[in-house]
């Protein structure tokens, strides 16, 4: 399985012939975008930061688009996306919107992908979730997803074998790391690993440069 990260919470990850696009930055998003053929979109949030599933499509490859909690099955990928929520873009007083968490086993290893997610106070359905995780996908830009130190502590809860923050600025990251004792983690272009990988890891964070 090869991960790449395209900004924000734009992740691409491949195995094999089969292309997974989550949460793909949307054209009237601020954000740079970029853009590649994906057999599945994954959207936690409707935001223009989150929802870009036409960036997930080239020519007459369009995938198949999944924007909500509830149970999937897409070329024999189970997923099953369950319901917190998001403050992200909102302004105070405002009503969270909907987000959707992730989890699905890609190439034999179990990902959650806890999207624009704002909060750690969630149902006990959706805490369910969280057995045997192999990587974890955690916001820690603050503003309306998690802050650094709430997103470590709360990842590390989680006991995942590696995890990789997304949605973040320079400063974020660097409070992330120090929470981590991870000072010393480099950014690198790709993630390239396979199941026996992981063995002997315990809350590994790899950091990935945006490639957008």
């Amino acid at each position: 399985m090869i991960i790449t990260y395209q900004g924000v919470e734009f992740f691409k990850v491949q195995f094999g012939e089969t292309v997974i696009a989550f949460n793909p930055i949307s054209k009237e998003s601020r954000h740079k975008t970029s853009r590649f053929g994906a057999n599945i979109a994954l959207i936690t949030a409707q935001h223009p930061d989150f929802n870009g599933a036409d960036q997930a499509s080239i020519g007459d490859k369009a995938p198949f688009v999944i924007s909500g909690p509830g149970e999937y099955e897409v070329r024999d990928i189970f997923i099953r996306g369950y319901l917190s929520s998001s403050l992200y873009g909102l302004s105070d007083g405002l009503k969270p919107m909907i987000n959707t968490i992730y989890t699905l086993t890609v190439d034999n290893m179990r990902i959650c992908f806890l999207g624009a997610l704002s909060t750690t106070e969630l149902s006990p359905e959706t805490k369910a979730a969280f057995d045997d995780i192999d990587i974890l996908f955690v916001p820690i830009g603050g503003q309306g997803v998690l802050d650094p130190a709430e997103a470590y502590k709360f990842a590390v809860k989680l006991e995942p074998k590696i995890i990789i923050p997304m949605h973040f600025e320079k400063a974020a990251l660097t409070t992330f790391l120090k929470e981590g004792d991870a000072t010393g983690v480099k950014g690198i272009d790709k993630l390239t690993i396979k199941r026996k990988d992981l063995d002997g890891k315990e809350g590994e964070i790899v950091v990935l440069d945006a490639q957008a």
